[in-house]
């Protein structure tokens, strides 16, 4: 645990954020966004169980009807969860679509009504204290057959929580479940209609959304009290699925979106482009991560691409000796990486193959070594008390020893398949399969 606390301290040092603020908001002891309270997949304080199975350290689990992608967030005694159920309603007719994507579309539109559900769940038992349908609408597209309607993770700020389900609207409720404000920022026409995913960011008193598409794409930068817009950036860029990252580097706010063409940094308050760099592959689906002074932003669809640019850039680096290292073998397709110290812990494509590089050189220490007893994954990986948790798409969960040199420590198996990425508060995991929701704890010491 101590690796774990002097890594925030060197994290939050770097963003701007001091140690007493970081504490006092608590943001730390909980799981609040998609990737974690550092937007690196580590959970510093947290300790959860290495092994269980289907009879062994499950605290609760919760079914929950219709599907969902999107990871549980935490905050305090609250689990906050997210679905999509298809109704018995259908429409008679649907109306020919005002656009399509380059290619046309590969998925078929549904006629069912779907309600956009929201719950939020007692942590200690298991019990749902409210939940809300958000929207119930037909979709104007289909979805590739691993995405749903749920795909983007909530995110709150211990006062607000923060819903996208995309195309079908941004929520904003008080952690009691009282509709605050929506958002309808119009329709997104996704690559082959395969679906959307991208999660919000929260950062003090903004809300960042990823607006990335095939038809106008955009950024947005909302007001958290009241969901209008701040400002927002036109973007030439194709479908992507990558969550904006922020982080305060030298007192600037930096908004980074990793992307097909460019990933690019925006001024948070005023939307100035700060800096751009090429070069990545199609299909975006990894989010970025920070080390000290500078972002690492990967993709691995029909190639190989990692990139370490630094956070005082200025212009278009591409190309340049500007970019402090770059990476092209065996990067991730749909996880994003773990960054976890000065480690950066990623799979090949969608594989179970694990590489490690030093984050600050991008010296590989471990290269495309096996991962035993998975085989496919969709979800991000976990670190947590030095340890790193994989998930697969079956539902077997690898855990590791946090080191450049594979030591397996547990193999654990609920035969429930899950594409949710994982999370970790305190003694608890918590993982979403396709039907169900899971707070696995140590019963005994």
């Amino acid at each position: 645990m101590k690796q774990d606390v002097l890594t925030v301290m060197i994290v939050m040092l770097f963003a701007g954020v001091s140690w007493a603020e970081a504490n006092s908001t608590k943001t730390l002891d909980n799981w609040p966004a998609w990737r974690g309270p550092l937007a690196n997949g580590v959970a510093p304080y947290a300790d959860p169980p290495v092994e269980w199975s289907t009879s062994e350290n499950i605290k609760w689990k919760l079914d929950l009807p219709g599907q969902s992608n999107a990871t549980p967030i935490i905050w305090a005694d609250r689990v906050f969860v997210v679905t999509a159920v298809e109704t018995e309603r259908i429409v008679d007719q649907l109306s020919a679509p005002t656009m399509e994507p380059p290619g046309g579309y590969r998925t078929k539109r549904p006629r069912h009504y779907y309600q956009l559900r929201v719950y939020c769940v007692d942590r200690q038992t298991g019990r749902i204290l409210w939940q809300r349908v958000a929207a119930e609408k037909v979709p104007h597209e289909g979805h590739h057959q691993t995405n749903t309607y749920a795909s983007g993770s909530p995110t709150t700020d211990g006062r607000r929580l923060y819903v996208t389900f995309g195309s079908h609207g941004l929520f904003c409720y008080d952690l009691d479940g009282n509709l605050l404000w929506e958002r309808d920022l119009g329709d997104m026409i996704t690559r082959y209609g395969w679906g959307e995913g991208a999660s919000p960011t929260v950062y003090g008193d903004v809300l960042a959304v990823n607006w990335d598409h095939e038809g106008s794409s955009a950024v947005y930068v909302l007001d958290v009290l009241t969901g209008k817009t701040r400002w927002q950036a036109p973007r030439n860029e194709e479908t992507t699925w990558a969550t904006p990252l922020v982080v305060t580097y030298q007192g600037t706010k930096q908004l980074i979106l990793n992307a097909t063409r460019r990933v690019t940094s925006y001024h948070l308050d005023s939307g100035k482009v700060l800096w751009e760099c090429g070069g990545q592959t199609a299909v975006l689906v990894p989010s970025p991560v920070v080390l000290d002074d500078m972002v690492i932003c990967m993709s691995g669809y029909r190639g190989s691409a990692a990139y370490a640019i630094p956070l005082n850039a200025t212009g278009d680096i591409t190309g340049t000796d500007r970019v402090r290292w770059h990476h092209s073998r065996n990067t991730p397709y749909v996880p994003s990486p773990l960054l976890y110290g000065e480690r950066l812990y990623f799979t090949k494509v969608n594989q179970a193959m694990l590489s490690c590089l030093n984050a600050r050189t991008g010296e590989p220490l471990m290269e495309s070594v096996r991962l035993p007893n998975l085989r496919e994954l969709y979800a991000s990986p976990l670190g947590a008390a030095d340890r790193i948790y994989f998930v697969g798409r079956d539902g077997t969960t690898l855990v590791i020893k946090n080191q450049p040199k594979l030591e397996v420590l547990a193999v654990n198996r609920l035969d429930d398949p899950m594409d949710a990425s994982p999370a970790a508060v305190g003694r608890e995991l918590f993982l979403r399969s396709k039907k169900r929701l899971y707070c696995i704890a140590r019963t005994s010491d």
